[in-house]
């Protein structure tokens, strides 16, 4: 059996992921020089809502970047990985958008992570059965 190509696949999304967290740390680090606050939120919302979409992205973004780097690894079909990295990247930049704006309910926050649980699903099951496929041969 041929080694696995090169990851690049998962380069290219966790390449533009880490992007949009430099994107939403700065929203996070404006906010706080805005407002002289250090550490913390100081009582202001904007502040907390902004610490809270930064840190969202992180928690979700890691375990679905992580499954598209197995999958691809394990020989997922570039096109499944494509499809999984692009809905991953527009799903966590509608949340993103949605909770940026709105800390109640928001259209892009319930798609955003609607999409980011439709593609963790999809990834998550497509590990389970790359590992179960040679038993079930």
């Amino acid at each position: 059996m041929n080694p696995a190509p090169m990851p690049l696949i998962s380069a290219l999304y966790t390449g533009v992921f880490a992007l949009l967290l430099v994107a939403l740390a700065l929203l996070v680090s404006r906010r706080r020089r805005s407002m002289g606050i250090g550490l913390g939120t100081g009582g202001d919302a904007e502040l907390e809502r902004a610490i809270r979409v930064h840190a969202n992205a992180v928690e979700w973004g890691l375990p679905v970047l992580l499954l598209l780097l197995v999958a691809e690894e394990n020989r997922a079909s570039p096109l499944l990985l494509h499809v999984c990295g692009i809905a991953f990247i527009l799903a966590r930049v509608m949340h993103a958008a949605g909770l940026s704006r709105s800390s109640g309910h928001s259209v892009g926050r319930f798609a955003g992570i609607g999409l980011t649980w439709l593609v963790l699903i999809v990834l998550a099951v497509w590990n389970v059965v790359a590992f179960l496929r040679p038993a079930l041969a």
